[in-house]
């Protein structure tokens, strides 16, 4: 295994990152697949709204139906007593009628026991003798032979002067009731149930379209209540995105949101109370976290300011030692070179503190002109001086490249970036800087085939004195600040700046809108405005306005 610095340590990181590169991509189908079945998993979300409108329509139905059966039950039930009210009269009819005696002639019998007057249409009677059946059927007023298997079904009804339901064949349903008026002698006497079950069809008809019709009436009436209801919450959910939305991270955040509440006595409201209350604290201790941020600001701002001339002063003594201080001893040259050396290294991070200071207090930059092309070649040549070892390259767009912006301090992220990709990498590595045209954007990115960032550094990469392992290279000193100057300066600019890493693949991507967008027209507008645009004698006295040769920047 090669280390960085060994001959081939470039190849061999390129070679693997490919490997890696394969690896990834298997990993991003997988995950692009799962992505696309979560959407169809959240389609039909159980929100709270659907969940009340289901458990309303639930009980709604089973009370619809246990009401609907009760009735449609209990108005069968009244319809088959009376309808054997009327069969035990017509079986007391029939049995004067009949007379005593075994019938001679059984089919003289039923036909006069059918006749007698108040007899209903479609009553069925018979008489039974020694299990041979006469029957007869009062069909349109005139007494016929009944369809077949209605005189089998009479010879069942047992002789207990009950009523029994039977099935007649063809003729549907009855109500039958059997008298013995001699040993071996039945007389049964039947009515047609068409009547009653027609009823109560038509009854259960009617509850189940009363009852789909309520239920549907019921749920318009019960979302438009439920909705209301859930008003308050909607407003907490919005409240809620709202402050999501706003930047509470850095600067003085103005968090007035609130959610109106009507009555706190309820649950909602009480919900809504604590809410607003909550976001007081939150309010609060953001105020006041500004607040200290603001006093730590100013505190950086001035010690920096303060630092800048007694940092100067004993660079000066040192240099004049040096050259005036005649013939002195090599300890003592050796230790005026080191005073010298350390404080160009401390004017450098009093520098940057400074900057950075600035920046925090929101300064408004100069919004001119740039063409960042012509940015980017200078500082490759400058990064290539100072790192012969290093293969430079740069790769430029045929499209315009010009950005609005502080020529100094877009200077300064390019050569910050370079710098970074030198001091951190192996000799021999590739380094690339592009420019490329992305819609209204400009797209810096630096690249280098190096050894890469570890994984556990890129989260943090642009966070103030952050710092590479003790295992990288450190050969050139670093005060940890050079790319959150490079993070301050472009969010300054309304662009953003991110990383990707893994062994030998890093990138480093600037993007920033080109002159003559909103942004970039808003911070020139602003720039040239009275009393607001600063002249280059202002800007010469800022720290960092000319590019370091050797500018500290955050470890890799």
């Amino acid at each position: 295994m090669t280390r960085p610095g060994d001959p081939g340590h470039a190849a061999a990181s390129r070679e693997e990152a490919a490997t890696h590169d394969t690896a990834a991509h298997e990993t991003a189908t997988h995950e692009t697949a799962t992505a696309t079945d979560a959407p169809r998993r959240r389609r039909f979300a159980w929100t709270l709204h659907r969940r009340l409108l289901v458990i309303l329509a639930a009980l709604l139905v089973a009370v619809s139906a246990v009401v609907g059966i009760a009735s449609v039950a209990l108005f069968h039930a009244s319809s088959v007593e009376r309808l054997d009210s009327s069969l035990r009269a017509a079986s007391s009819r029939a049995d004067d009628a009949t007379g005593p005696g075994i019938p001679g002639d059984p089919g003289r019998t039923v036909i006069a026991f059918l006749s007698v007057p108040g007899q209903p249409e479609g009553t069925l009677g018979g008489i039974v003798i020694d299990g041979e059946v006469t029957a007869g059927v009062i069909d349109d007023g005139q007494i016929q032979s009944p369809a077949p298997g209605a005189a089998d079904a009479l010879a069942d009804v047992p002789p207990d002067r009950a009523a029994h339901t039977i099935q007649a064949g063809q003729l549907g349903d009855y109500r039958a009731l059997a008298a013995e008026s001699q040993p071996g002698v039945k007389i049964v006497l039947a009515l047609p149930m068409e009547g009653v079950n027609a009823q109560t069809t038509q009854l259960a008809l009617t509850v189940a379209i009363v009852a789909v019709l309520g239920l549907m009436v019921a749920l318009v009436i019960g979302s438009a209540v439920v909705r209301r209801a859930l008003s308050p919450l909607a407003e907490v959910t919005a409240t809620a995105q709202r402050v999501s939305e706003l930047s509470l991270d850095r600067g003085d955040v103005a968090l007035a949101e609130r959610v109106p509440v009507d009555d706190d006595r309820t649950e909602v409201g009480r919900l809504g109370t604590a809410f607003n209350r909550m976001l007081g604290h939150v309010a609060s201790a953001l105020s006041a976290r500004e607040q200290s941020e603001q006093k730590v600001r100013r505190f950086v701002a001035d010690a920096s300011h303060e630092l800048r001339t007694p940092l100067a002063s004993i660079r000066g003594y040192a240099e004049l030692t040096r050259l005036h201080g005649g013939e002195l001893p090599p300890d003592v040259m050796h230790a005026i070179g080191r005073i010298e050396s350390e404080s160009v290294r401390m004017t450098e991070l009093v520098e940057d503190l400074l900057l950075l200071a600035r920046l925090d207090e929101g300064r408004e930059l100069a919004a001119r002109p740039v063409d960042l092309g012509r940015v980017v070649v200078e500082a490759v040549g400058d990064a290539q001086a100072a790192g012969p070892d290093h293969d430079w390259e740069v790769r430029l767009p045929d499209a315009a490249t010009v950005v609005a912006g502080d020529e100094p301090r877009l200077r300064q992220v390019v050569t910050n970036l370079l710098a970074n990709a030198r001091v951190h990498t192996p000799e021999g590595t590739s380094v690339v800087a592009m420019l490329e045209r992305d819609g209204d954007d400009v797209v810096l990115a630096v690249e280098d085939d190096g050894p890469g960032i570890p994984p556990d550094l890129v989260g943090s990469l642009f966070e103030r004195f952050a710092r590479g392992d003790s295992s990288r290279s450190r050969r050139a000193g670093s005060t940890g600040l050079g790319l959150a100057i490079v993070r301050a300066v472009v969010e300054a600019h309304h662009g953003d700046v991110s990383v990707t890493s893994e062994p030998g693949a890093t990138r480093f991507t600037v993007r920033l809108p080109v002159a003559g967008h909103p942004d970039t027209d808003a911070a020139s507008a602003d720039d040239s405005a009275p009393g607001s645009r600063r002249s280059q004698d202002d800007r010469a006295g800022e720290p960092g306005a000319e590019a370091a040769e050797e500018p500290s920047v955050a470890g890799r």
